[in-house]
């Protein structure tokens, strides 16, 4: 389950984002008629609908993966948060449909009813976002039920557990991780050109829109983080004491970068900064920070579970500052002189910040999982109850099967979008239209004719 999550979360920020992205760089070229901005566009939306292929793929191993490895908690809790798959499932479907409607509206539509058909697209990935946020903040903070005399789930109000008291921050920070990894992500494709020479319009569009994009966002996105943990320090403490490794109760707690928590509650190595936790957690140095010894040993993450969850959320932490460092310079390069910046350090950092990014989603999955340990509903159910009682080859065999679909899955997306771009380049290079697939015969994009093109436009 570890690895089909880690794997698919890579695709996730895609999914929600990049329908956004594409239609922000589809009004540019409608309004303003500029014809590198509908290439662009346009090219997004075929990159976009690849990586939903490979999603659907990655997301209905999952969907099994539920109801065979945690039979436990689905048969328990099925019915108290299960609207929240169910609304990501319509989300899903509905995302599929909008999809091939936008991607063929290309050769099909006109041109302003064509981009609002895209509209709905994007609230279908926010839609299916705030499923999986809702059920995953519902484990984290489970409410909206009451327990009958075996223990069971009774009277569930479903308000209530979808809106949980987590539900929130958690939502609105993976919807901020989300936009950022795909801006990031997609600047660092035509920061890598500019890199190689590439200086044409074309490519600083590329650049620039998406890059804009994540630079208002990323202090943004440091205060939605800011909110978040605040929300954990106060409704999951527990969880709280392992990102920050506090050991005792105590006010005035150091923070601590990086470090490791020894099992008799010592801390070896990092780089300790007086009174900080606490001045974090309450804006004080007098705020009493919860330490894991505040609950029994075996309700608690282990110390090894501890220093995990707190490295993934320096790591968070340290690469989102660094981020921040880069959208200033970007901002006041362009303050200044309307410019991008000149030096090539400054693309080589925004190639590369969309790795780093990917990094942060993966760290904040951990901080997030790892450090509800030994739960899988928060002081309901722990995993040792959900998990599924197969036999350990069965496990090891199906394993090893969704590492090979995987594999593959990941090899054929990037195979595939590698051979768009090289034909997107010799297109370019060459200044013919593509004759072949859906970007022939277009009403009014870049593989138009002058004359169509105009007609259309007018």
């Amino acid at each position: 389950m570890a690895f089909t999550l880690a794997s698919h979360i890579l695709l996730v920020p895609f999914g929600v984002a990049l329908p956004a992205l594409t239609l922000l760089m589809h009004h540019r070229g409608l309004r303003r008629g500029d014809e590198a901005a509908l290439r662009l566009a346009r090219r997004w939306s075929a990159v976009m609908a690849v990586q939903f292929a490979i999603g659907i793929v990655t997301g209905t191993v999952l969907s099994f993966e539920f109801g065979l490895l945690w039979p436990g908690m689905m048969g328990r809790w099925g019915d108290v948060f299960g609207l929240a798959f169910g609304i990501e499932g319509w989300a899903f479907f509905l995302e599929a449909i909008l999809i091939a409607i936008y991607l063929y509206g290309w050769r099909t539509l006109r041109p302003w009813p064509h981009f609002w058909v895209g509209v709905p697209l994007c609230a279908s990935s926010l839609l299916g976002a705030f499923g999986i946020i809702a059920a995953n903040s519902w484990m984290n903070t489970p409410q909206g039920f009451t327990l009958d005399a075996f223990g069971n789930p009774a009277s569930v109000d479903v308000r209530r557990a979808i809106f949980t008291p987590i539900f929130g921050p958690e939502y609105w920070h993976f919807l901020g991780a989300a936009y950022l990894t795909a801006a990031y992500c997609v600047a660092g494709v035509y920061a890598v050109g500019w890199l190689r020479g590439r200086r044409d319009r074309y490519h600083r569009l590329g650049f620039t829109v998406p890059f804009t994009v994540a630079a208002v966002l990323t202090p943004v996105q440091f205060v939605l983080g800011d909110s978040l943990a605040r929300a954990v320090f106060h409704k999951q403490p527990v969880k709280f004491s392992a990102m920050e490794i506090v050991w005792k109760t105590d006010t005035h707690v150091p923070e601590y970068l990086f470090g490791r928590l020894n099992p008799d509650g010592s801390i070896s190595g990092g780089i300790r900064i007086p009174q900080l936790d606490s001045i974090l957690a309450g804006f004080s140095p007098a705020t009493q920070v919860p330490g894991l010894t505040a609950v029994p040993a075996d309700t608690r993450p282990t110390t090894t579970q501890a220093t995990i969850v707190h490295w993934a959320f320096d790591i968070m932490v340290t690469l989102g500052s660094l981020l921040i460092l880069l959208a200033l310079w970007y901002g006041w390069c362009w303050l200044r002189r309307r410019d991008l910046p000149r030096s090539r350090w400054f693309f080589r950092c925004a190639a590369v910040a969309g790795a780093a990014c990917l990094v942060c989603v993966e760290c904040g999955w951990v901080t997030t999982e790892v450090g509800r340990q030994p739960w899988i509903v928060y002081q309901h159910m722990r995993v040792s109850e959900a998990v599924t009682g197969t036999q350990a080859y069965g496990l090891w065999t199906m394993f090893g099967i969704v590492v090979v679909v995987y594999v593959c899955a990941f090899a054929a997306f990037l195979a595939v979008v590698r051979k768009m771009s090289a034909r997107w380049r010799e297109a370019d290079a060459s200044g013919d239209v593509v004759p072949e697939g859906p970007e022939s015969e277009i009403p009014y994009g870049p593989r138009a004719s002058a004359g169509a093109g105009n007609g259309d436009r007018a």
